[in-house]
């Protein structure tokens, strides 16, 4: 039967019908039975993916086969085979070059923790402290200024040149 030139079949859905694609988990997480049944990966990414790490050995053993590779395509086979890239090679030849297997050792990733100088948390604490009272300072003299204007204005006598003239 043809509708608008397109040919559609007039079949019912097939019983125990099986999807090509899995359900969407939602959680990240693998349902009960999905894709653990039939012996296949279960193809859902991860929320959060797992950083490799190398070991120090595996990296020099890694230059040691790169540096052998001679041939045409030698090298980008064996980069394909261990899944790295050549960025890994660069990196690590370099680590080498600075220090054997202090440079190939993994490093911790993140923020490095402050060391605790007492004199320089001493130092921030007076900084903070002196920063502090000179906005003070700046507010009692603008306080002030305001106060002189305000006597002027009115005709009275100011508090400063009484305390003058009590010192002379």
């Amino acid at each position: 039967m043809e509708d608008h030139g397109r040919h559609v079949s007039e079949q019912p859905p097939v019983a125990g019908f099986e999807r090509s694609e899995k359900p969407a988990t939602g959680g990240g997480r693998p349902l009960e039975g999905v894709g653990t049944e039939s012996g296949r990966p279960d193809p859902e990414v991860p929320e959060k993916p797992v950083r490799r790490k190398f070991t120090a050995a595996y990296k020099l053993q890694i230059l040691e086969e790169a540096n052998r590779c001679t041939g045409r395509g030698e090298l980008g086979a064996l980069l394909r085979r261990e899944g790295l890239y050549s960025s890994h090679l660069k990196t690590w030849r370099e680590q080498r070059d600075q220090g054997v297997l202090d440079g190939l050792a993994p490093k911790k990733r993140g923020r490095k923790a402050k060391r605790k100088d007492p004199v320089a948390a001493e130092n921030e604490r007076l900084r903070r402290q002196n920063a502090r009272l000179e906005h003070q300072l700046r507010q009692a003299e603008t306080i002030i200024d305001v106060q002189k204007k305000l006597c002027t204005m009115l005709g009275l006598p100011h508090a400063t040149s009484d305390v003058s003239e009590n010192e002379e």
